[in-house]
């Protein structure tokens, strides 16, 4: 048994301590960016746009080829990718996005200590151009997994960016839970300690909205894989299915995949302490800037465009709107208009001058 605050996790033995050193640090991207062969991006998702236009006139267009890529690969990371590309002329990028995040880690003392409870024994990672994948897993993807976890965490190659966008489970688990939370206490707790932890006291509210939300993904990937019939979108899978392939499980539904998850039974709900002196959910936080804009908002936009309906996507996004202020949708569909007026505020692809759903692949 292992203790880090007031929280006891039951299987938290260190199995190894691994140390090392950072060559250089900056914050400036002109110190490191030039001298890259591997660009990764480990932030927030609604940031990777600003971070890449950054980094941009840095990379060194000397070198044969330079991979710029994430370790989560939420709302169409080729997209922002080939806009850097084109805004910035450059030819030697190859972009690469890993599907879900390989580890589960957390912060123990900023900038100095962390610890990693283990990998998923399944990774996916899509490239481009694809058939720099193999390069990527012998220099990188090994590198991050097995190397270091027995041999576990192999990485497998998707076909397309578009199934990781319409299947990595953040923007399906993050929104249903707060919506869970908020519909069952109404997003507020007296204490800190009346604050259930977000995924190992998962209930039965939550566990039926996760379910209608992947139902309405799930309706979306149909249409896509109608519409691009020569691919084969074999890891652009329903939560629980995905659930089951990256982590070798056998969950029988939705709940105990979160409440009997070692790996995530130490995260608490994110929340903010409020004038009155009770605790709130946290609507800045990024459960709300990525999820939304950057991920339910994308499944929406692709079954506008091949005509599905997605009842509960709506509810989602208008429930989330109408805490954050915001209205991306407007009589039934989406408001371009609202949603383009400034850069960044989502990531649908009408942001990066796609205005055609066939061209959405990469």
């Amino acid at each position: 048994m292992t203790t880090y605050g007031n929280v006891k996790h039951p299987s938290a033995d260190v199995i190894q301590t691994v140390k090392g050193s950072c060559e250089k640090i900056s914050s400036d991207p002109a110190e490191v960016i030039p001298d890259a062969d591997v660009i990764v991006l480990c932030m927030p998702v609604h940031q990777y746009r600003d971070a890449l236009n950054r980094l941009a006139p840095y990379i060194d267009r000397t070198k044969k080829e330079v991979f710029v890529g994430t370790v989560y690969g939420q709302a169409g990371f080729n997209w922002m990718v080939h806009e850097m590309e084109r805004n910035y002329r450059l030819e030697n990028v190859v972009a690469f996005a890993i599907g879900l995040i390989p580890w589960i880690c957390r912060t123990m003392k900023y900038g100095e200590l962390g610890a990693n409870y283990g990998t998923k024994v399944v990774n996916v990672a899509a490239v481009s151009p694809s058939e720099k994948f193999d390069r990527l897993k012998e220099i990188f993807f090994d590198d991050i997994t097995v190397r270091w976890h027995g041999g576990k965490g192999e990485f497998y190659q998707a076909c397309s960016f578009l199934s990781l966008t319409l299947s990595v489970d953040n923007q399906i688990i993050h929104p249903c839970r707060c919506y869970g939370l908020w519909k069952r206490y109404g997003g507020k707790w007296a204490t800190e300690d009346d604050i259930p932890f977000f995924y190992k006291d998962f209930d039965d509210v939550s566990a039926e909205c996760l379910m209608l939300l992947d139902a309405d993904y799930s309706k979306v990937r149909d249409a896509v894989r109608k519409a691009f019939p020569e691919r084969d979108f074999k890891f652009m899978l329903d939560y629980l299915t995905l659930e089951r392939v990256t982590h070798n499980s056998k969950h029988a539904n939705i709940k105990n995949s979160f409440k009997n998850s070692e790996q995530l039974a130490l995260i608490k709900t994110p929340t903010v302490k409020l004038e009155d002196g009770t605790y709130g959910l946290d609507t800045e936080g990024r459960f709300f800037t990525d999820d939304i804009p950057y991920g339910v908002l994308i499944a929406r936009w692709v079954g506008q465009e091949f005509g599905v309906e997605t009842p509960f996507i709506d509810e989602i996004i208008e429930w989330a709107g109408s805490l954050r202020g915001e209205a991306f949708l407007k009589d039934g569909k989406i408001d371009l208009e609202y949603c383009l007026k400034d850069i960044g505020k989502t990531g649908i692809p009408p942001a990066y001058g796609i205005r055609d759903v066939r061209q959405i692949l990469d």
